[in-house]
């Protein structure tokens, strides 16, 4: 199984214990987060898209269920800003230091605010994208939230 990304390069030097899951990537897929749900047999619920979100004029990334959908205005009043947007793709790439379908919310390039829907936190584990296209980390929303440094908030 391969390793080595960003993101599992800083859970292993936080010691932080995880699981790896590796799936075949549809690049052609509507909702990526949803197709890797199906491809793993886990419920959307528990497989977590990351999304990279301007909040005000600022980078911040924002983590909800594959089968949800960010309400931006939720997100501003988190933020305590007036309004949240979708950042472009591009721009996350160059921020991140990922790939889209491949963005994790940890090991990114540069540290964002972050922001975790409370409704993760249900979940013994969640799954979070590990760095590529087609890798999945396994692991605590508690954790994860902690080790990002999350706000923990109701996003959908």
């Amino acid at each position: 199984m391969a390793k080595g990304t960003p993101a599992t390069v800083a859970l292993e030097t936080a010691s932080e214990p995880f699981t790896l899951h590796e799936y075949a990537y549809d690049p052609n897929a509507d909702r990526i987060g949803m197709q890797a749900a199906e491809a793993l047999g886990m419920p959307p619920a528990q497989l977590l898209k990351t999304l990279m979100v301007e909040i005000g004029s600022k980078p911040a990334v924002a983590i909800i269920a594959s089968d949800r959908t960010v309400n931006l205005k939720k997100l501003a009043a988190a933020a305590k800003v007036k309004e949240a947007a979708m950042m472009a793709p591009t721009k996350a790439e160059r921020l991140t230091g990922y790939h889209v379908g491949g963005i994790s919310p940890l090991g990114q390039k540069k540290r964002v605010p972050a922001f975790l829907d409370a409704a993760a936190m249900a979940h013994a584990t969640v799954l979070v994208n590990g760095g590529r296209r087609g890798l999945q980390i396994e692991i605590s929303p508690a954790r994860l939230a902690a080790l990002i440094g999350a706000v923990v908030v109701e996003l959908g």
